[in-house]
C-alpha cells in the first residue's frame, strides 16, 4: 500500500489506485453519511461494510467520524465511535466489543520514519481489546495494543501498548494511574 524509496516531496506516497479509492470513499461518506441523522447507525454501518469494513452488530458510528480507509477497519459488536473521532487507518485498526472511542479522539496507525532521509511513511496496526474506553481528545499511536478494560483519559497520549488489562492511563505521555474493577 505505501510506496517505499520514493521522494515524498515530489512523488505520491500511495498508488493512483489507492488515492482514487480513498477519494471515492471520502465523497461517499460525505454524501451518504456525514449529513445523516445521528440515530441512523445501521445505515452508516451498511455504507462502511460496502467499503470493506468489518462491522459487528449494534455498532454506533456517528456521522462526524473521520475514517481514512474503511477496508482497514474492524469494529466488534456494540462499540461506539463518536463525532469528531479520527480513525487514521493506514494499517488495520481493530476495535473490540463494547469499546467507546469518545469525541475528538485520534487513532493514528501511520507516521513517518524520522531517521529516514525521505521521512519514509510507516504504518502499524492498532488494536483495542473489549471494553476499552478512549476518552475525549485522546491519542493512540501506531502499533499500540490496548488490553481489555483499559481507559485512556481525556487528552491522554498512548504510544506504547498497555502491559496489563483493566488499567486507567492518563497524561502525556500516558502513565498508569490505577486499576479498574473488572467484571465480577
Amino acid at each position: 500500500m505505501i510506496l517505499e524509496n520514493n521522494d515524498p516531496f515530489i512523488e505520491a506516497s500511495f498508488s493512483l489506485g489507492n488515492r482514487l479509492r480513498r477519494a471515492f470513499w471520502n465523497l461517499s461518506w460525505l454524501l451518504l453519511c456525514r449529513a445523516s441523522p445521528r440515530p441512523l447507525h445501521a445505515w452508516r454501518s451498511l455504507v462502511l461494510r460496502a467499503f470493506g469494513a468489518q462491522i459487528g452488530r449494534g455498532v454506533h458510528v456517528y456521522p462526524g467520524a473521520k475514517i481514512w480507509a474503511p477496508w482497514n477497519l474492524k469494529i466488534d459488536d456494540e462499540a461506539g465511535i463518536a463525532d469528531g473521532v479520527t480513525l487514521y487507518s493506514m494499517a488495520p485498526i481493530s476495535i473490540g466489543r463494547r469499546c467507546v472511542v469518545s469525541q475528538g479522539a485520534h487513532l493514528c496507525a501511520g507516521s513517518h520514519d524520522i531517521d529516514s532521509a525521505n521521512f519514509q511513511l510507516i504504518a502499524r496496526p492498532i488494536t483495542l481489546d473489549a471494553g476499552v474506553w478512549i476518552c475525549a481528545e485522546a491519542f493512540v499511536g501506531l502499533g499500540v495494543h490496548v488490553l481489555e478494560g483499559c481507559v485512556l483519559g481525556a487528552r491522554g497520549v498512548l504510544t506504547k501498548s498497555t502491559p496489563e488489562p483493566w488499567t486507567v492511563w492518563a497524561g502525556n505521555p500516558a502513565t498508569p494511574r490505577r486499576l479498574r474493577k473488572g467484571p465480577q
